[in-house]
This record gives C-alpha cells, sequence and structure tokens, in this order.
C-alpha cells in the first residue's frame, strides 16, 4: 500500500462499537445498516471480543470524499486490524458487508484473518443468478425479496417517521457510491477468491431472492476452503429470521476456524 493511501486510512475516523473479551470478530453489516448485526454482535460478545463498525455513510457516521469503493472499505478495516496488532480475526459480514469480509481476506498481507463467515454476501458476478436490483424495488418489492416471511417483516414507508425515513434515503445513497456501478459486485473477485485458504462459511436463506442459494453456491466453491449452509424458513437476513440456527453455524465455525497457536 503506498505511504500516501496508508496515511489517508491511518486518518480514517471509524465508528466502532466493542464488547466481550477473547478472540477477535469483527462483525460488518449490509445496506440495511448496523441494526441489522447488532443481535448477532450481542450474541458473539458472550464468548469473543465483537468489534462493530458502522461503515462510513452510514446512520450519520462520516464519509471521506475519497472513500467511494468497497475495496476502500476492506482496506480501511484490515489497516484497522494491523494497527491495533489483531490476529486469528475471524469476520463476519451480512450481504454487502460479506462482500467487504471478502474483499479484505484477498488482501490481507498480514495474514490478520483467520476466518470468514459471509451470510447471504453480495460482491461476485454468476452469470446464471444474477443480483436483484434492490434499488429498483419498491418497498414491498424489498421486503418480498428479502424475507421467507415478508407480512411480518414489512414496514409501510408511510408509517415511517420522517427522521427515519431521512436516514434510509441517506443510506442508500452512500451504497450507491460504494456498489452501484457495476451493480453490487466486483467482476474479477470470484477468480480471485481460490487464493483465500482460511476456513470460510457461506451462511444462505433458503427463500433469498435477492441472491440466491445457487449464486451462495457458486460464491462458496470460488473459495479455497468454503462451505455453503443453507438455513430453513429464512431469507437475505438469517441472524433476524432465524437466529438460533444461524447463531449455532456461526458459533461452530468459531471455534473451528481458531488458530490454536494463538497465544494472545
Amino acid at each position: 500500500m503506498p505511504t500516501n493511501a496508508s496515511a489517508m486510512y491511518a486518518a480514517l475516523s471509524l465508528t466502532l462499537s466493542e464488547a466481550g473479551a477473547g478472540r477477535p470478530v469483527l462483525v460488518l453489516h449490509g445496506g440495511g445498516g448496523p441494526a441489522t448485526v447488532a443481535g448477532l454482535a450481542q450474541h458473539l460478545s458472550r464468548t469473543a471480543h465483537t468489534i462493530t463498525p458502522v461503515h462510513p455513510g452510514w446512520d450519520g457516521a462520516r464519509r471521506p470524499a475519497w472513500l467511494t469503493g468497497i475495496d476502500d472499505l476492506a482496506l480501511a478495516y484490515l489497516h484497522m486490524l494491523r494497527d491495533r496488532g489483531l490476529r486469528d480475526v475471524l469476520v463476519v459480514g451480512s450481504s454487502l458487508g460479506g462482500w467487504i469480509a471478502a474483499e479484505m481476506a484477498v488482501r490481507d498481507s498480514a495474514g490478520s484473518i483467520a476466518g470468514l463467515v459471509l451470510i447471504d454476501a453480495v460482491g461476485v458476478q454468476v452469470e446464471t443468478e444474477p443480483i436483484t436490483d434492490f434499488f429498483a424495488l419498491d418497498a414491498r418489492g424489498v421486503a418480498e425479496h428479502s424475507w421467507h416471511d415478508p407480512d411480518r417483516y414489512y414496514l409501510d414507508p408511510a408509517g415511517l417517521p420522517a427522521e427515519e425515513l431521512a436516514r434510509r434515503q441517506a443510506n442508500m445513497t452512500t451504497m450507491r457510491i460504494l456498489a452501484g456501478d457495476p451493480y453490487m459486485h466486483d467482476p474479477t473477485l470470484l477468480d480471485r477468491l481460490g487464493k483465500i485458504q482460511v476456513p470460510s462459511l457461506l451462511l444462505w436463506g433458503e427463500s433469498d431472492r435477492i441472491v440466491t442459494p445457487a449464486y451462495g453456491a457458486a460464491y462458496a466453491d470460488a473459495f479455497g476452503d468454503g462451505r455453503l449452509e443453507v438455513i430453513p424458513k429464512a431469507g437475505h437476513l438469517p441472524q433476524i429470521e432465524q437466529p438460533d440456527a444461524t447463531f449455532a453455524l456461526i458459533d461452530a465455525h468459531l471455534r473451528r476456524s481458531g488458530d490454536p497457536s494463538d497465544q494472545r
């Protein structure tokens, strides 16, 4: 990384929540914001040291003008891990956060990352399984594509406070800047995943219509050590619809992917 780029990442002020003790686990939210992984981070903090950022540009967190891509976020978080001397890190990413996790792993020259969990991640191009254009959907369409039980989770925008609508619109504006062109993927990422040899668990809701389980299977197959687990009765956010099943699989992977020689 060039010195001037390193200085930019070092100067970036990140909004982080931390809890628990033990092995470090970086929890990365998707387009829906930090609330979508809050329950997951709380669960993991019982046995691990969880670090949960708010991505720059989400929920009011400052995004510098130069931060315009998912690769920028990946490098920023790698710099944070290295700056803090963290190793044996498990990176858990939901949706867009899963894409960030994958981009981090292919760039992890310091060996900070020891395992990955990607939950219904975007980020790669699978010719036979196109990613649904989230920006083209209305609120009902988003619910239908995202949830196994859309009636339970659908929120009519007309009933939301103005402040909440503004927050959501600002988040979507940021997501367009970072992931809108090319839409929700890096055309080269799938071919680069084979170099990632750390244990990589891909969790997928069986009813996800944003990115299908078949998309998840192609994603998992591209990793050097990838494995797909499909979660019944869940959509794009299984950590919310089926938390018990999701947490159990992540807990097992947390144990499997740890470095037994690490003596923090």
